[in-house]
C-alpha cells in the first residue's frame, strides 16, 4: 500500500524537507503547493497579464495556484497542513477545511501556542503533531503497521 501525501501550509521553513527526508524508504509520493514565494504571488500576472490593482494581482495568482492546490488535495490520501509560528496562514486553514470537506485523512502540524486558535481545525484532524518527525512516524506506522522500537 502506498500513500499520496499533500504537504500544505507554511513555506518559510524546511519542514517539508524534514518529512520527505524522514520518509525515505517508505512508499510515499509527496506533492504540495509552489513554495517559491515570488512565483506563487506573481504567477497570475506573469501568465495572464499585469494588474494595476493589488487586489486583482493577488486574485489572479490565487486562482492559478488553486488549480494546483485543488488537484493535489483531491489526489491525496493524506493531507498534512503546517501552521507556522511567524505568519497567519489563512490559506493553510482553507486547505485544511477543503481537505476535511473531501473526507481526506488530515494531519495538522503546529506549535502548542496555536492550540486554542486552531481548535476547530484540530478537531477535524486525525492527528495533531508538534514536529515533522511525528508526521513521519505516523506515515511509517500507517504503511508498515509497526511501531519504532
Amino acid at each position: 500500500m502506498g500513500l499520496n501525501v499533500y504537504l500544505s501550509g507554511e513555506i518559510h521553513t524546511d519542514w517539508r524537507d524534514q518529512i520527505i527526508d524522514g520518509a525515505q524508504g517508505l512508499d510515499v509520493t509527496f506533492s504540495g503547493p509552489v513554495t517559491d514565494h515570488a512565483a506563487s504571488d506573481d504567477c497570475g500576472v506573469e501568465i495572464l497579464g499585469q494588474e494595476p490593482d493589488k487586489f486583482w494581482h493577488d486574485r489572479k495568482g490565487a486562482m492559478v495556484n488553486a488549480i494546483r492546490t485543488r488537484k493535489g488535495i483531491a489526489d491525496a490520501d493524506v493531507v498534512v497542513v503546517r501552521f507556522g509560528e511567524k505568519y497567519r496562514q489563512w490559506n493553510a486553514a482553507f486547505d485544511a477545511g477543503y481537505a476535511a470537506a473531501l473526507g481526506k485523512s488530515l494531519i495538522i502540524l503546529q506549535q502548542p501556542d496555536h492550540d486554542h486558535a486552531l481548535k476547530e481545525v484540530d478537531a477535524a484532524a486525525l492527528a495533531v503533531c508538534r514536529t515533522p518527525d511525528e508526521v513521519v512516524r505516523i506515515l511509517r506506522y500507517v504503511l508498515t503497521g509497526t511501531l519504532p522500537g
